[in-house]
């Protein structure tokens, strides 16, 4: 074997902090504070994040400690994000949505020694205080009251201050523990996701690329999906990489609070989940909105129905790609670039953006059958998708979980077909499929059509016992303000889009949709809701 002769640089957290301090030390972390805009530019950050990591030093956190965050996106979430895992500590997001007996399971869990918590979060954290008594110190962000959380607390702004940048980073394992967060838990206690330095760092230059967000130093890139979830999809880090300004709305995510922030401070990008894009939307409906800044925006966590996509680019010109991840997965795992002979605005182009999307390089993706196996990428043949890559777990921190892995793939649960270009279509969950009568229905399927009748809001279907066909689906909707429709009508709509046999039976509505605690549509409560009989269901015949 020939030895290369290049040099063992490893990638780390802390270089993409130097990298961008260093070249694009102007660029700058824009933070909505109800008020107005506070701003801070990459080397601000960097040098905060230098004296942040001295102040935790001090405080006793030392290689592989865990310090957590309970926090919104803004200027010192993300000086955390460097500083943490720059020292060897590794850095656990906390989901500020999970209900308190799960939050106090993560930490307790993770065994975090420290959160560092903004202080208008301090009443959602004070309801699992009990629980913590791990914690040693909780480090708020603001001046709010904090006399809750009792003699433990510290100022961000006063240990920051306190300290002098220069901190001496420590030279890291490129495979070590950087960051973590668990998944949503949706199938019992969540799973703990390890991030290493490397595959932060490759995952963000990902990001850059084209295929994927295209971000450059021209970009001022809205970061409406939380940093508390799956990295904010690689943003904070692949800003630092490119120079691209990065915009965090705080507390401030109602639709009237993002689409004033992207008008006032002209955001070109813009990341969310279908349920934010949709409430923009609607927000539009009603009030005139300018989104003539965005050059593009992105979606993901859950499957964006064509209507959505197809209004914003009708209204505002605005072209939304579908993207694909998972907590697992970092998360980008694809992105429905359409392809290169398909002219943009075209309905061909749309159609091409509601893939699920098309597989990411350095991602390698197969599906397979039941009986485990591999199938071909024809378009056609539907299996479970399995995964692997630089930036996938093949593991979850202190739980096996064999189950999820398939002899050295993930197994990601979600059911779809691949084509021949790698562009994948997802059409259910694993645990959310309907199979009646021996044949598959889409409830994904079902409720992106549902959800483009100018009627309804919000959709979901899921399968319920049925003694001649095993299941058929039972859809929930929610019909939008002033609007009204019948279950038959919506009915008669989906037979011109789906073979008759697929079309919903049973029917029932609802105020709303409950959502996971990262947006996505919650079905646990509702087939709990349907087995306790607490529907009305109608019935068509």
């Amino acid at each position: 074997m020939i030895v290369s002769t290049m040099q063992e640089y490893p990638l780390t957290i802390t270089a993409i902090m130097r990298h961008g301090a260093a070249v694009y030390g102007g660029s700058e972390c824009v933070t909505n504070t109800g008020a107005g805009f506070r701003r801070a530019t990459f080397a601000e950050v960097a040098a905060n994040a230098e004296r942040l990591a001295a102040a935790l030093t001090r405080l006793g956190v030392q290689s592989g400690d865990r310090v957590a965050t309970f926090c919104w996106n803004s200027q010192e979430h993300l000086e955390a994000y460097f500083a943490v895992p720059g020292m060897g500590a590794v850095l656990h997001t906390l989901n500020i949505r999970l209900f308190p007996e799960q939050l106090s399971h993560i930490v307790n869990h993770a065994e975090d020694k420290i959160i560092i918590v903004d202080d208008n979060l301090i009443p959602l954290l004070a309801r699992s205080l009990a629980d913590l008594g791990g914690v040693e110190k909780f480090v708020v962000v603001g001046d709010g009251d904090a006399s809750v959380l009792g003699d433990r607390v510290l100022r961000y702004s006063e240990i920051v201050a306190a300290e002098e940048p220069g901190f001496a980073w420590p030279e890291l394992d490129e495979r070590s523990a950087a960051t973590m967060c668990y998944t949503s838990g949706t199938t019992g206690n969540p799973k703990g996701v390890v991030y290493s330095h490397r595959s932060s760092y490759l995952h963000a230059m990902a990001v850059l690329s084209a295929t994927l967000m295209g971000i450059t130093e021209a970009d001022r890139v809205l970061t409406i999906v939380p940093m508390f979830h799956v990295n904010a999809w690689g943003l904070p880090y692949g800003a630092f990489l490119s120079g691209a300004t990065l915009h965090m709305p705080g507390p401030f995510m109602m639709p009237d609070q993002l689409t004033r922030f992207i008008a006032a401070e002209r955001s070109t990008l813009a990341s969310a989940v279908p349920t934010i894009w949709n409430a923009i939307l609607n927000y539009g409906a009603g009030t005139e909105i300018d989104l003539s800044s965005l050059r593009a925006g992105t979606s993901g966590g859950a499957a964006a129905p064509e209507s959505l996509l197809k209004a914003f680019e009708d209204q505002y010109g605005l072209r939304i790609v579908q993207g694909w991840g998972m907590t697992e997965t970092s998360p980008l795992g694809g992105m429905a670039m359409p392809p290169a002979e398909v002219a943009q605005g075209t309905p061909e182009d749309l159609q091409w953006r509601l893939k699920s999307g098309r597989v990411a390089a350095g991602v390698e993706m197969r599906i397979v059958d039941a009986v485990g196996e591999v199938l071909p990428w024809d378009g056609t043949s539907v299996g479970e998708i399995e995964v692997r890559g630089p930036w996938i777990t093949g593991s979850y921190f202190r739980d096996d979980a064999p189950e999820k892995f398939d002899n050295g793939w993930l197994r990601t649960g979600d059911i779809g077909t691949i084509d021949s270009r790698g562009f994948f279509q997802i059409t259910d969950r694993a645990k959310d499929v309907i199979k009646s009568g021996g044949e598959w229905i889409s409830s994904v399927e079902l409720e992106n059509h549902l959800m483009g009748h100018p009627a309804v809001a919000e959709a979901a279907v899921i399968g319920i016992p049925d003694e001649r066909w095993d299941e058929r689906p039972l859809a929930f909707v929610v019909v939008r303000a002033g609007a009204s429709v019948t279950a038959a009508e919506l009915a008669e709509f989906l037979a011109a889009k789906v073979a008759k046999w697929q079309v919903p039976e049973n029917w029932t509505f609802v105020e709303e949709i409950p959502k996971t605690t990262v947006g996505k549509f919650d079905k646990k409560p509702l087939r709990s809701h349907y087995r306790d009989n607490e529907l009305k269901v109608e019935r068509l015949r």
